[in-house]
């Protein structure tokens, strides 16, 4: 299998040296980011559709007729289409967790699969339902020929649900005060684990000390499933917090089964090492070129602080000098600062901007002044590394657990017409292709996909869809359904993403340009941001009209002289005087406007 690897690796590598080199020179905010999630992209091997497996849905977990269960998609359409992502103007590819997964679970009756990635039994290998190793290792090569990265969604908190507890099915959390790891079942339950200091104390020494996992559940791995999961590490119940489900705050945020997940005690340094040595495995064999980390804020400091500069350095020694690592920190809020602490505490180089999310939501896909983005501007101080920082951070505006920006739109005004929400679509990526930030397209969204909601109802499927959920969607731009296959370039979104992906890798002051907030309003209207070259201090500047009337305005600017629009309409043709240009935009548009001539 490695030599497999390797020749695919080394056919493809050889033939795009020069772009390797290139491509691999790049910063993490001089990309654009494109997720998708494998089983729901293409369908390029028809005979894994199955996992190699046989029998009915509930052992294959292959039903394309319900959005719970795998629709066929793999490595190798994903493969297949990397043409089209990349005239999509992605220079990234965020690829949703390959690992094998346990491929249904659920109580009887509300069974799901594990099409999208997130229910892991094998840590080292791809899931037969996706392809194998060496696709994974095709994909990544011929990413880079065309000088294109690959991120890896991976995941540290938890595993498959496999361990169960004698005592419940669906157990409620239970605290370290009230079940404390030195009794069994409670302060008043018999003396074990004598000499182990808790899990504060995060040393080899101390955990193994820890010898009995009955302190709050009696953990057990049913009978078949002792072996279900690699490495062989993972199948030991001790190394789990066997505590009961999290609420996702407070102690058991970290401590808690994430939906009756297995929680890793990732306190403990056998996990930590394990941890290390699989992902690193994957960036050795592989060269990928970032992480993006699942539940990252269901996880213990300690464990980021040790596991970031471990894969940092395991991706320097590979050749790979700007691995773009990123969390995910579901923070549905505008304040920044519960994102930011875990830059600041847990050391995490990036998080995904939800704050960001939020306030285009909010503006856009809502009746909320552009005053917003002062907030989420200001915010940037707080990451560590302030607003250099923050440049860093992937933004989004639609994922595959929150939803899709147009579902949001068309909840907020449900009168609207399809013009009018599509405007407010093509607004919102105008945003979030020329704002600070590492610009991230869900799957779909360049398509005129709507969804109906988040989780399952917004991972529609690219390839023709038998879902009849999905296929009764009206989506934007185009009269077809999502009964076909979608990918071609001619939907008005795909265009104009492309086009801005376009505009903002030729702008260094769009990729990597500090921000200035210029003008922002308290009811629906202007938003000015002046984005500035690093290099040549060239000024450009955004203009947004978040109202539905159109707006004439004169905008502060740090210069003189002409005004060429890169994008959208309305920039004069130069400044009414030092320091001022006026913009005039149409309801619901924007508009990018380069000061002065380039150098």
């Amino acid at each position: 299998m490695k030599s497999i690897i390797a020749g695919a690796l080394a056919a493809l590598s050889l033939a795009g040296s020069a772009s390797a080199q290139d491509f691999r020179a790049r910063s993490p905010q001089d990309e654009v980011i494109y997720f998708a999630l494998p089983d729901r992209f293409d369908n390029g091997d028809p005979a894994n559709d199955r996992g190699g497996l046989t029998g009915d849905r509930l052992r294959t977990g292959y039903d394309p007729t319900s959005k719970g269960f795998y629709h066929g998609g793999d490595l190798k359409g994903l493969m297949r289409r990397l043409d089209y992502i990349e005239a999509l103007g992605a220079t990234a590819i965020w690829v949703g967790p390959i690992f094998r997964n346990k491929p249904v679970q659920g109580p009887k009756g509300q069974e799901s699969a594990g099409y999208h990635g997130y229910w892991i039994t094998d840590f080292e290998h791809v899931d037969p339902h996706f392809g194998t190793d060496a696709d994974f290792a095709a994909l990544v090569a011929a990413a880079h020929v065309r000088g294109m990265k690959v991120y890896m969604d991976i995941i540290v908190n938890h595993t498959a649900d496999v361990i169960r507890y004698r005592e419940c099915g669906d157990c409620a959390y239970r605290s370290r005060a009230d079940y404390p790891y030195q009794r069994r079942g409670g302060v008043n339950g018999a003396a074990i684990n004598p000499g182990f200091a808790g899990d504060q104390v995060q040393t080899a020494a101390n955990f193994a000390k820890l010898t009995d996992p009955s302190y709050a559940y009696t953990p057990y791995v049913p009978k078949g499933e002792e072996r279900a999961k690699s490495p062989a590490w993972l199948n030991d119940v001790l190394l789990y917090h066997n505590r009961g489900n999290t609420t996702f705050r407070n102690e058991n945020s970290t401590m808690g089964d994430f939906v009756g997940l297995d929680d890793l005690m990732t306190e403990n340094p056998r996990v930590v090492a394990g941890m290390i040595d699989i992902f690193g495995g994957w960036i050795d064999r592989f060269g990928v070129d970032g992480f993006r980390i699942d539940t990252a804020r269901h996880v213990n400091p300690a464990f980021w602080q040790a596991f970031v500069p471990a894969m940092q350095a395991r991706a320097t020694a590979r050749g790979i000098p700007n691995f773009h690592i990123f969390g995910e920190v579901a923070a549905d809020q505008l304040d920044p600062g519960p994102l930011a602490v875990h830059t600041r505490v847990d050391k995490l180089p990036a998080v995904l901007d939800f704050a960001f999310r939020r306030a285009v939501l909010d503006t856009v896909a809502g009746s909320r002044g552009t005053d917003a983005f002062e907030t989420l501007i200001a915010g940037d101080a707080l990451y560590e590394g302030g607003a250099a920082a923050a440049e860093r951070l992937p933004t989004f505006v639609s994922n595959h657990d929150n939803g899709r920006f147009a579902f949001f739109v068309r909840q907020a005004f449900p009168k609207a017409g399809d013009a009018e929400v599509l405007r407010r679509t093509m607004l919102a990526n105008a945003m979030l292709l020329t704002l600070r930030g590492v610009p991230t397209i869900y799957s779909g969204d360049e398509q005129g996909f709507t969804g109906d909601g988040g989780d399952q109802d917004a991972r529609e499927d690219m390839f023709a869809s038998r879902v009849a959920s999905y296929n009764d969607n009206r989506l934007l731009g185009t009269d077809t359904t999502n009964a076909t296959a979608h990918f071609g370039q001619d939907n008005p979104l795909f265009r104009q993403i492309a086009s801005l992906a376009r505009v903002r890798r030729a702008q260094p002051a769009l990729t990597r340009g500090r921000t200035i907030l210029r003008a922002r309003e308290e009811a629906p209207g202007l938003l000015a941001v002046s984005r500035i070259d690093p290099a040549t201090g060239r000024e450009i500047l955004l203009a947004f009209n978040t109202a539905t009337t159109p707006l004439d305005r004169l905008v502060e600017v740090g210069g003189a002289g002409k005004a060429t629009t890169l994008a959208g309409e309305g920039c004069a043709a130069q400044t009414a005087a030092p320091g001022s240009l006026r913009v005039r935009i149409p309801a619901l548009g924007y508009a990018i406007c380069a000061i002065g001539e380039a150098r």
